[in-house]
């Protein structure tokens, strides 16, 4: 239950004292009691408070999934100020703007995640760990010196909490910003003692989230260092996972992988997918190979989560429930909007448009982003949505991705739907390309087969139309790229159909 008037972080602590000898993270094979992990996080709370963090400041970390992460962002919270934990993108350049944007009183940086520091930074530095150069500041020595003695709380509800990066999958990532009482409302949602939760993704995304929910609920956290399907297997079973969350590529690595039926997965209860397409073809997929343990979810990082399709809804028999985001969830308001600006009429499509509790307030150093999605409490999305007349939510695709058909939009997710349904193709992802008349498909083929490419465009021509199917560009892949989220990474995808050529809407493409 959430304590009235508490912030998250007040009530954390209190969950925390009261796990005193109970385990409440494991990392590396080591539990990490409630009382070790309090002692650490008022340790680095002094230490960070002894190099000048308090309230209005703001930390931003490039963190490793490690107990020292996560200790480190609750002492500062603890003292009143912000938190983020920085995604991992690929560009130097990106990870230099978004610095720059968010001009953090501290950077933290650990021996695991240095190298991801571009030049020309000149942000404060603290380090975590060893042989990192250029630091003077020794977080974790200084916070060794401490006492871990009870630390009173200076967050208040309207200060700046958490900020939460977005997956970045198309451009730099947004910062989404809350207060303290918003993030508390976005982490209050029901969980138990018995949970066991799998954090095998970065800390930067929904994977923090999830652990305050877990931990404030009374659960155990276990950290991987990163995801790997033969891994995520093993560790299902060797510590009796309750849930997981996955992103929809990771989700098929998991469920095509030989291990998913050699492994004990009975522990398994629930496990969450979101993030990027997910044709209907492969979610059936899912269900039957791993059984009725699927959580489908809709939302974003400025959004928290706004749909939910629990595993009993997951109904064979009703098989169009394999297609939707299942159904809006308590305190959540969403409208859809049309290109014209009008709203929508029940069960029409349209511009999907959120307000809650739990919304983020916009976006930390961009506020000309921040003025055109941010309207009158409603968040705008990019993503084309509907709901029908049982209360499910569909989500069609983004504003921009659907084909140029104006009297017959086709998302690129049906387009996938219909390849994954061949026989030779194991995974498809359709995304656009902005600067032609082409979407470009990247086919992923079962190990040791082909894709027959004319047959997939032949697909598509027998569902939607010669004209439709010649709008897309077909290459085969090995592998789809992916992001440092685990999401497919549109912008590689594109780049391989830009080096494919264009003489023909049929590649072969090494990857």
């Amino acid at each position: 239950m959430q304590a009235a008037g508490k912030v998250y972080i007040e009530q954390l602590i209190e969950r925390l004292i009261d796990a005193h000898d109970v385990p409440v993270l494991r990392h590396q094979g080591r539990d990490i009691t409630g009382g070790e992990f309090l002692g650490s996080i008022f340790r680095y709370a002094r230490a960070l408070s002894a190099i000048g963090i308090s309230r209005g400041k703001l930390v931003a970390l490039f963190a490793p999934n490690n107990p020292d992460a996560l200790a480190i962002r609750y002492a500062t919270n603890l003292l009143g100020a912000g938190a983020i934990y920085l995604p991992a993108q690929v560009s130097s350049q990106s990870r230099f703007d978004l610095l720059a944007r968010l001009n953090p009183s501290l950077l933290v940086l650990f021996s695991e995640t240095a190298h991801l520091v571009p030049s020309g930074v000149t942000a404060k530095t603290a380090g975590v760990g060893k042989h990192i150069p250029g630091v003077s500041i020794h977080l974790d020595e200084l916070a060794a010196t401490q006492t871990s003695e009870v630390l009173g709380s200076s967050a208040r509800p309207e200060d700046l909490g958490v900020i939460i990066s977005s997956g970045g999958t198309t451009g730099t990532p947004k910062s989404s910003w809350r207060t303290f009482s918003a993030y508390t409302a976005m982490v209050h949602t029901p969980s138990n003692t018995s949970r066991i939760q799998l954090i095998n993704g970065p800390l930067a995304y929904l994977s923090q989230v999830l652990v305050d929910v877990t931990l404030l609920g009374g659960g155990i956290v276990v950290l991987e260092k990163h995801f790997d399907a033969a891994s995520t297997l093993a560790t299902i079973e060797a510590q009796r996972i309750t849930d997981l969350f996955l992103v929809e590529p990771q989700l098929f690595e998991v469920m095509d992988h030989p291990d998913v039926t050699r492994r004990d997965l009975s522990s398994l209860q629930m496990l969450t997918h979101i993030g990027a397409s997910a044709p209907p073809t492969l979610r059936r997929r899912a269900w039957q190979r791993l059984g009725p343990v699927l959580t489908h979810t809709y939302g974003a990082s400025e959004i928290g989560l706004v749909s939910t399709l629990s595993p009993a809804e997951h109904d064979v028999l009703h098989s169009e429930r394999f297609a939707c985001a299942g159904r809006i969830r308590p305190g959540v308001e969403v409208r859809f909007r049309r290109k014209d600006g009008t709203l929508a009429s029940a069960g029409d499509m349209g511009i999907i448009e959120v307000r809650s509790h739990a919304m983020a307030g916009g976006y930390y150093g961009n506020p000309e982003l921040e003025v055109r999605t941010f309207l009158d409490g409603w968040y705008r999305t990019s993503d084309i949505g509907m709901k029908d007349k049982d209360g499910y939510l569909y989500i069609c695709g983004r504003e921009g991705d659907l084909t140029r058909d104006e009297d017959n939009p086709i998302s690129l997710t049906l387009i996938e739907d219909v390849l994954c349904q061949l026989p030779s193709v194991r995974f498809a992802v359709a995304v656009p390309e902005r600067h032609t008349e082409l979407g470009i498909v990247a086919v992923v083929p079962w190990p040791e087969q082909t894709v027959d490419l004319s047959q997939c465009r032949d697909a598509i021509a027998g569902r939607f139309g010669a004209t439709i199917a010649d709008l897309f560009l077909l290459i085969q892949v090995g592998r789809v790229p992916l992001t440092e989220q685990g999401k497919p990474d549109r912008g590689a995808i594109v780049e391989l159909g830009r080096a494919s050529g264009k003489q023909s809407t049929i590649q072969q493409v090494n990857c």
